[in-house]
């Protein structure tokens, strides 16, 4: 059997775990990271920018994030955006810097955090399982069609499941250990 056949449905795991580790990492965990900046945009000149490409963001101490726009005139722009974000942190201007302090996480917002980390693994093992079974249709299509052997069958079906069973166990530890980043205070 082609590895082409097997490397579609192994790339496109892959990429469901890695949407979920992009999505982990905008998830604050009482540490400052810059990568919750991620997903917002600046209105620069018209156009939405990211705000590590009109700045430089940096990280003095753990808990705060500091954006030091190149052109003084974006940080009313910077500041409006994360106030209008979910990040839920009210930065503080001082002219030339914006601050972001991120307090520390209580016990249940902790908790809910960690809900959620789950909730968004389970999600991303759904559409792994989805990837198997379309594998495992497209195989049995093949074999009906007199493309493939029975036992040509039942190999990529044991193959297709040990690279659904690899992938689990990534987004497994993926889950174990934001969780535990999360429950550290």
């Amino acid at each position: 059997m082609d590895k082409e056949k097997f490397q579609i449905y192994e790339d496109k795991m892959e990429k469901s775990l890695d949407a979920l580790l992009s999505e982990y990492a905008s998830i604050r965990a009482g540490r400052a990271n810059p990568r919750v900046l991620d997903k917002l945009r600046v209105d620069y000149y018209g156009t939405p920018t990211p705000i590590q490409q009109v700045g430089n963001v940096s990280i003095p101490e753990a808990r705060m994030i500091v954006i030091q726009p190149w052109e003084k005139s974006l940080l009313k722009a910077i500041e409006k955006a994360i106030l209008t974000s979910d990040l839920g942190i009210n930065p503080t201007n001082d002219g030339s810097v914006i601050r972001l302090v991120f307090p520390e996480l209580t016990e249940e917002r902790r908790k809910e955090l960690a809900k959620d980390v789950k909730k968004k693994g389970e999600g991303a093992k759904v559409a792994i399982r989805n990837i198997r079974r379309d594998a495992n249709e497209a195989f049995k299509k093949m074999e009906k069609a007199d493309e493939i052997s029975e036992d040509d069958l039942k190999e990529a079906e044991e193959k297709i499941q040990k690279m659904t069973d690899k992938a689990i166990e990534k987004v497994d530890k993926a889950v174990e250990a934001k969780t535990k980043e999360i429950m550290t205070v």
